[in-house]
């Protein structure tokens, strides 16, 4: 199966950071296209989008500033089917990316793939002290896979701080 396209541009907003594509998303070619993952209600629920998109629409929110990537290219059931020479190489080339196109927030849609990225042994969520990559703010957030038993309040409630993030830069822009 192959990898889904980015959707990128420079100076993003945001860059959503998964884990990898699901199945379901390799077989469309659209992000968080899995009917279970809560992705696009979440963003919705949490007053990042005016409304709740679908995957097919992915591409569309390059228009307010939000990009979509993963760690790993490779779609699988489960991101424990990844693995550490792919954990390896996706952590280089996602450096890569961030340092090319230089998005303001680099949100990471689960602790795993920051805990990936960063090599950090524990971390809480929301945003970071310190960033990977300089000049940018890595805020963690909850899977949206609905493999995640975490409550949709509690995890739309931290996307809701990604936004107030998003929209104080904005105004102090």
């Amino acid at each position: 199966m192959k990898p889904i396209p980015d959707r990128i541009k420079e100076n993003l907003d945001v860059l959503f950071v998964g884990f990898n594509p699901s199945i379901r998303s390799g077989e469309t070619g659209h992000h968080y296209a899995n009917p279970n993952n809560r992705f696009w209600k979440i963003l919705f629920e949490a007053g990042l989008t005016p409304r709740k998109y679908s995957p097919e629409e992915d591409e569309k929110l390059l228009e307010y500033g939000y990009g979509f990537t993963n760690i790993v290219a490779r779609p699988t059931k489960a991101a424990d089917e990844i693995t550490k020479e792919e954990y390896q190489q996706g952590r280089a080339e996602l450096r890569k990316k961030i340092e090319a196109y230089s998005p303001k927030i680099i949100c990471f849609v689960g602790k795993g793939v920051y805990l990936e990225f960063s090599r950090q042994k524990s971390v809480l969520w929301g945003r970071q002290k310190q960033s990977v990559v300089p000049g940018t703010i890595d805020f963690v957030a909850p899977s949206s896979s609905g493999l995640v038993r975490m409550k949709l309040d509690d995890m739309v409630a931290i996307y809701r701080e990604l936004h107030g993030i998003l929209r104080t830069s904005k105004e102090n822009g």
